[in-house]
């Protein structure tokens, strides 16, 4: 059964409306480092094989970190107005480079990133590739916050070790059956790296001292996964920010390498709205073998923190390995699955692809949301420093979303 969230997006447009600053949400920047999103209505859905979005991407802009201050003071700054980052298109924001990040209790077995030209017809061509058993480890380089403590920025990113989680002094692959433990992570990057830091530099402005790579772009992409989620075995002594709570979830690259735990949101774009997608994600200890995909951007919601959810969830198994992962489609419709039909072959068809889609579907067992069109260009004036709302919404969210109940119908 295939829904269209319609009310999600009509909601959205009267909370853009009376909320002038959704960047100073309840959890502010935090919401990067945790991937967590809002679980009060998540007790409404139900379980399916595929998560689906439709319509993604839109025409907005984001704002880029100009200046890092490591001090006490934490006085970073953003981009100004006249040189916000300006994105279109299909997918948009998520087309940009992203980095791949994992929390515990989660254990990576293989991972692969493939581009296609186009989603229906065309042969899907793999780009990065960690294959455990082998030890393979194709453009990929694992990363971890494990460097120096920063009250502003929180802990610097580092090489990581085989564990995942230690601090490693030249990029090192993750072990085979590496298991990581409730609020631990690693991320994956590509092995390209960035240049010099800088507000006009390839990679942007980044934190001192890092290993800086590039992330994973492209319109047409995506991302597979074997993995398992075991429920977590240590006592939870009220030490944990997300105790058995495992994720798998993308972000504009350009954050963690700025900060993904600032304790100033301007030490990061993701408030502005440069780019978040949960693909894998247990949201509530209570729902603790529900997986939730959330995308975090100003497209059809006027609240970056809580997020476009989803209206079901793909069921996390404790004793069994699970393969899957999500497609950016050329048409912007971007699908979440889990199938034991997948493999990490080079190259893989597009029929393929949709067979994987197709097996872990039946009649009632796919949901979809579809997005609201919306226009994001920030034609105002809004102060990057001030945190105001980053769009300038107009009747044609309004009419776009009448336009959705002709094409797609309501419940």
């Amino acid at each position: 059964m295939k829904y269209s969230l319609l009310t999600f997006a009509l909601a959205a447009v009267a909370s853009a409306q009376q909320d002038q600053n959704p960047n100073q949400n309840s959890n502010g920047a935090s919401r990067v480092a945790s991937s967590s999103s809002s679980s009060s209505t998540s007790a409404r859905y139900s379980e399916y094989g595929v998560l689906e979005f439709d319509n993604l991407g839109f025409e907005g802009y984001y704002k880029h970190v100009k200046t890092l201050d490591d001090s006490d003071s934490c006085k970073c700054e953003l981009a100004s107005n006249k040189h916000r980052t300006l994105f279109s298109g299909t997918n948009s924001p998520l087309d940009q480079e992203l980095s791949v990040h994992f929390r515990g209790p989660l254990s990576l077995k293989s991972f692969g990133y493939y581009t296609s030209n186009d989603s229906s017809s065309d042969v899907w061509s793999r780009k990065a590739y960690y294959d455990g058993s082998s030890g393979t480890s194709e453009n990929i380089t694992f990363l971890t916050a494990a460097g120096q403590n920063s009250t502003c920025l929180g802990k610097a990113l580092t090489y990581a070790d085989s564990d995942g989680i230690s601090e490693a002094s030249s990029s090192t692959v993750l072990k085979e059956d590496t298991l990581i433990g409730s609020d631990e992570e690693f991320i994956i990057f590509s092995n390209v790296s960035c240049g010099d830091s800088g507000f006009d530099k390839d990679c942007g402005v980044y934190r001192d001292g890092i290993p800086a790579y590039h992330g994973y772009g492209g319109t047409t992409k995506m991302f597979l996964f074997e993995f398992t989620m075991p429920e977590e075995t240590a006592e939870d002594d009220d030490s944990y920010s997300y105790y058995n709570m495992p994720a798998i979830w993308l972000l504009n690259s350009h954050i963690p390498r700025t900060s993904q735990y600032p304790s100033n949101e301007n030490c990061s774009c993701w408030a502005t709205g440069c780019g978040e997608f949960d693909i894998f994600e247990v949201m509530n200890t209570t729902e603790a073998t529900h997986l939730y995909s959330t995308i975090h951007d100003y497209q059809g919601s006027g609240d970056i923190g809580t997020g476009l959810v989803a209206p079901g969830w793909t069921k996390r198994q404790y004793d069994s390995t699970m393969l899957g992962g999500v497609v950016f489609g050329t048409d912007g419709t971007v699908s979440v699955f889990l199938s034991n039909d997948t493999s990490f072959d080079q190259n893989i068809s597009a029929s393929d692809v949709s067979q994987w889609i197709s097996s872990a579907t039946t009649e009632d067992d796919e949901t979809s949301l579809v997005l609201a069109s919306a226009t994001n260009t920030g034609s105002g004036s809004v102060s990057g420093a001030s945190g105001a709302l980053p769009f300038d919404l107009d009747i044609r969210w309004v009419f776009a979303a009448f336009a959705l109940v002709g094409a797609v119908g309501v419940f």
